[in-house]
């Protein structure tokens, strides 16, 4: 249980169940916050609250609300007024859908809360309701009211606990239109493939690992100047140039990001060949390719050799073959002759 003061006290609406609950804070803030004063004699600046028609400070009872018109007129806005507006959220958290994680948009989320069992009945709903979020591998979407006003939440497990976590409206959010360069670039195969390798070598990381350098450097100089000492010299910033070659720039950096790994060996990047220019091949490649030709010819010449051997053959032998045929041919003419006579 956190030990940290609850700021909102009420129940979760789960159809017909009810889960008391206590709101607590998930977050805090550890950034270093200053103080004006005044630069002469380091008197604390404050603000007052004056009155504009009477010109003179007010009390905190005296205070109220009042909307402002577009022409400048002030309506005041009593508790009473509020009071009767139809907030059914004013002391619930009603679930009113159960849809899948990835259907928000990180850019809707706000602030974080726990939300703690409020006392021990509230124990085996609120169970109940985090077992069937986790079986679901749902998260919950549910309204409530909080400091004036109507909002929208999301209720996720964390651990064995259940975090809401405040969502801005639809209508809140704004469109991306004129973010994103209008400028024609094209970006080619090898240029994604390097980036993919910076990627992969930067890798994941422990968020755990990660701090606030900025907070802690700030905390040194406060402590040099109460000590009377001089603040520690920041190191001067590396002069960032102006990237004219994108391959470059991506080669060095996996270079960079893979040295600052212990790994030796540096990143294996290929430079495209220049356009209208024949990629050079190394030596030992041409040798291997001379090789080859060298024998191809060779072979083509003994395949030219065995053709024309084999056509002498077939000539001699075709040649042996019309000589035996007019020999046979004489001979019959000789017999012939001789059965005449």
């Amino acid at each position: 249980m956190l030990h940290v003061r609850s700021i909102w006290n009420g129940a979760i609406s789960f159809g017909l169940v009810s889960i008391p609950i206590k709101l607590v804070n998930a977050t805090e803030s550890h950034s270093i916050s200053f103080r004006q004063i005044h630069v002469e004699d380091g008197g604390r600046i404050r603000y007052r609250k004056v009155c504009e028609l009477e010109d003179k400070e007010v009390s905190g009872a005296e205070i109220g609300k009042g909307y402002e018109d577009a022409d400048g007129t002030i309506i005041p806005i009593t508790d009473e007024d509020l009071a009767h507006l139809p907030l059914p959220t004013a002391k619930t958290i009603e679930i009113v859908a159960f849809v899948p994680a990835d259907s928000i948009d990180p850019l809707q989320m706000d602030a974080a809360y726990y939300l703690a069992a409020g006392g021990a009945p509230a124990a085996k709903p609120y169970i109940l309701l985090r077992e069937a979020l986790k079986r679901s591998n749902k998260i919950a979407i549910a309204k409530y009211a909080l400091r004036g006003r109507e909002r929208l939440g999301m209720l996720r497990v964390v651990e064995d606990a259940i975090a809401m976590h405040g969502l801005l409206w639809p209508d809140e959010v704004r469109a991306p239109e004129g973010v994103a360069p209008d400028a024609k670039v094209s970006i080619n195969d090898k240029e994604l493939d390097l980036a993919d390798a910076l990627m992969d070598t930067l890798g994941g990381i422990e968020l755990d690992e990660l701090h606030d350098e900025y907070r802690e450097a700030l905390e040194e100089v406060v402590a040099a100047k109460a000590a009377g000492e001089a603040p520690p010299e920041a190191p001067e910033p590396a002069k960032g140039g102006k990237v004219l070659d994108l391959m470059a720039a991506l080669e060095k950096s996996v270079k960079a990001a893979k040295e600052s790994r212990g790994e030796e060996e540096p990143a294996e990047v290929r430079r495209l060949p220049a356009r209208r220019t024949a990629p050079k091949q190394p030596s030992g490649k041409k040798s291997t390719s001379t090789a080859k030709k060298t024998t191809a010819k060779k072979t083509t010449a003994s395949a030219s050799a065995k053709k024309s051997t084999a056509k002498s053959t077939q000539g001699a032998k075709k040649t042996a073959a019309k000589t035996t045929t007019a020999k046979k041919t004489t001979a019959k003419k000789t017999t012939s002759r001789k059965r005449t006579a």
